[in-house]
């Protein structure tokens, strides 16, 4: 690679204090805007639904939870590009070389830009009817599902820089204009849903495809503005005029070396949440079964598991930078810290689904009472879930952040399928099938991914990790 110029003055200095000052207020100082913003996200999914629901019944709650959970499927393996990205820029991050953070950063740019492109909205828009195919969706939610499954893959782009963006910057310890761009998009999100659901004016009513076309939308806005914040300058990372933009494909490898374990971690989760709602579809009721998921799951038992994300990214950057910087006990240290602040989260909403679990459910339209039966029983187990799920996410941002991506990978791969999956194959095979059963192996496999992540991170390995520094190609 030739070499580039030092930081320009437009560039904003890393902030020393993630790998010099008390590791608790490290650790929050990168945590708060990042929990505060996957909230604000989350509350995304929670007005969507709770539109839909209204508008469209459970029959649409069902299509979005569905088309929804197969997107995630086949738009992680992009995503593992983001975890390698993190990977490299803590470590460059925390030993402060800004010209290697800069570099990394837009190899990983070229890298998605390209797949999702090229790659993601050709495939998705071709093969979403077979996708939709294997969940056992009736016929109801597949017509609604198809059309918002396929504006998700085609307009797949922006949403992408999104993450791209905010995760590169996060992990330079600038977690705060990623909370920016969540509000901008937020607030573009909801305008823009209200207005494509509903319809306004001469603006038809779109149902599911418009909770779809508003998010695309929104995202792609949202990122244009991480864009040119990016390259005014001002940021801790610039892309200015006299970096190398041209493709590196050493940093591109090490970008895959570190990220397609964890994209391959997602993939296995989400399978085995696709897995689930197989079984789901082959339950009497499904259509009920599958919207009380997508509603109670995907969206009410988010505000334990996008807070615990935050977390997770949080502590993957203090481990990542500290270790950067030779200080490995100071990333440990972030990762127990993170932890406790995501447990006291997880009692709070867990505390909430069993004091009122009804009223949350009718926020979204479902009011009849087999959807509510089901649900309440729903929220018990997710309740006690929370717990595991939130010590599971934190340690693993600690792997993650440090290197060890392979670790999660195998921990998924026992606890969200072999676990969960056979459990239900050999329930289905010796009694009747019903949705506690479901909700029960839901909760059994997150308290194993918790034990065996915990177990990984205090072996220690994750200390000899080394990377290959930004050099001559």
């Amino acid at each position: 690679m030739s070499t580039s110029p030092p930081a320009t003055s437009k560039t904003k200095p890393f902030d020393r204090s993630i790998v010099e000052g008390p590791i608790v207020a490290a650790v929050w100082l990168v945590a708060w805007p990042s929990v505060l913003q996957n909230l604000i996200g989350g509350m995304q999914g929670v007005i969507d639904h709770a539109l839909v629901g209204h508008l469209v019944g459970y029959v649409g709650n069902a299509a979005v939870g569905v088309a929804f959970q197969i997107f995630l499927v086949v738009i992680t393996f992009i995503m593992s590009i983001f975890t390698g990205m993190g990977v490299l820029v803590a470590r460059h991050a925390g030993a402060g070389d800004a010209e290697a953070v800069n570099h990394v950063s837009w190899q990983a740019f070229l890298a998605a830009g390209g797949m999702a492109l090229f790659i993601i909205a050709p495939l998705g828009w071709v093969l979403s009817p077979s996708l939709l195919g294997l969940v056992h969706a009736t016929d109801e939610v597949r017509n609604e599902a198809l059309p918002y499954l396929r504006t998700l893959f085609v307009g797949g782009f922006g949403m992408m820089m999104f993450y791209m963006l905010n995760g590169a910057l996060r992990a330079a310890g600038d977690a705060k204009t990623g909370l920016r761009m969540g509000i901008v998009l937020t607030v573009l999100n909801l305008i823009l849903n209200v207005t494509l659901i509903r319809g306004l004016g001469p603006i038809p009513s779109l149902g599911t495809m418009g909770a779809a076309l508003g998010m695309v939308i929104a995202m792609t806005i949202a990122a244009g503005y991480g864009f040119w914040l990016m390259l005014r300058g001002g940021l801790v990372i610039h892309w200015h005029a006299g970096m190398d933009k041209s493709v590196d494909w050493p940093v591109i490898r090490q970008l895959f070396r570190f990220g397609l374990p964890a994209g391959m971690q997602g993939i296995v989760m989400n399978l085995g949440g696709v897995m689930l709602l197989r079984f789901m579809g082959a339950l009497p009721g499904s259509g009920h079964v599958q919207a009380v998921y997508a509603v109670g799951y995907s969206e009410l038992f988010s505000f334990i598991t996008w807070t615990s994300v935050g977390l997770m990214g949080a502590a993957a950057t203090v481990a990542g930078q500290n270790l950067g910087a030779g200080k490995p006990d100071r990333s440990a240290q972030a990762v127990y810290a993170a932890n406790r602040i995501g447990l006291g989260i997880a009692v709070f909403v867990g505390t909430l689904f069993l004091v009122m679990p009804e009223f949350l459910f009718r926020m979204f339209g479902m009011r009849d009472f087999a959807s509510l039966e089901r649900g309440v029983e729903l929220l018990r187990w997710l309740a006690l879930s929370g717990l595991f799920i939130t010590t599971a996410l934190t340690f693993t941002g600690g792997l993650t952040g440090t290197g060890d991506t392979k670790g999660p990978l195998y921990i998924s791969i026992v606890s969200q399928v072999l676990l969960p999956i056979g459990l239900l194959e050999v329930l289905s095979r010796t009694t009747t099938l019903a949705p506690h059963h479901i909700w029960m192996a839901i909760v059994i496999g997150h308290a194993m991914r918790a034990t065996l992540t915990v177990l990984r991170f205090r072996r220690g390995k994750w200390r000899e990790i080394t990377i290959a520094p930004v050099g001559a190609r």
